[in-house]
């Protein structure tokens, strides 16, 4: 899968690295190309880190992490609705990624620790961001890897009936 993706987004100077605990964004520089690592080899985190890369826009991509904040684990109700809120887009290009691999998808509130979220709800709404996408179609990196991943893998074309947010569990 690192073979795969920094073959297939070469001409964009960034690569995919395994890293240690946490994932983690950095830009390119002079001396080394934008690097999008994920955490402990596991291949859910990349394909979760690369939705987040896909999502991002050019001036996000010169941010280390994107100039995204986050709040760890032991979230409160509001900061765990605005996690929520800025998730729903890429563990629903996660979920297409997954799929596209042959593999099981799950949702993730990633807050163990603090206030109980509403799981199913955030299910629903990962659910219907995936529809929006099929219906009018993935940003066009995500496009690109979700096509370099049904080849490599030899996956069919997503539909929605791949898409079964019923069976889905925390991970």
């Amino acid at each position: 899968m690192v073979a795969l993706f920094n073959q297939t987004f070469r001409a964009l100077n960034t690569i995919l690295v395994k890293g240690d605990d946490e994932p983690l964004y950095l830009p390119a520089t002079a001396e080394q190309p934008a690097q999008v690592i994920f955490a402990n080899g596991y291949f859910a985190s990349a394909m979760h880190e690369l939705a987040h890369w896909c999502l991002a826009g050019e001036q996000r991509r010169q941010l280390e992490d994107y100039g995204y904040w986050y709040c760890p684990d032991g979230r409160d109700a509001r900061q765990q609705a605005e996690f929520e809120q800025v998730e729903v887009k890429p563990q629903a290009i996660e979920w297409a990624f997954m799929v596209a691999s042959g593999r099981p998808f799950r949702v993730s509130t990633d807050n163990l620790n603090g206030v109980e979220p509403d799981r199913l709800g955030f299910q629903h709404r990962v659910y219907d961001q995936v529809r929006d996408y099929l219906n009018l179609g993935f940003p066009p990196r995500a496009q690109q890897w979700i096509e370099a991943l049904q080849s490599a893998y030899q996956t069919a074309e997503l539909s929605l009936a791949d898409f079964d947010y019923r069976g889905m569990y925390e991970r």
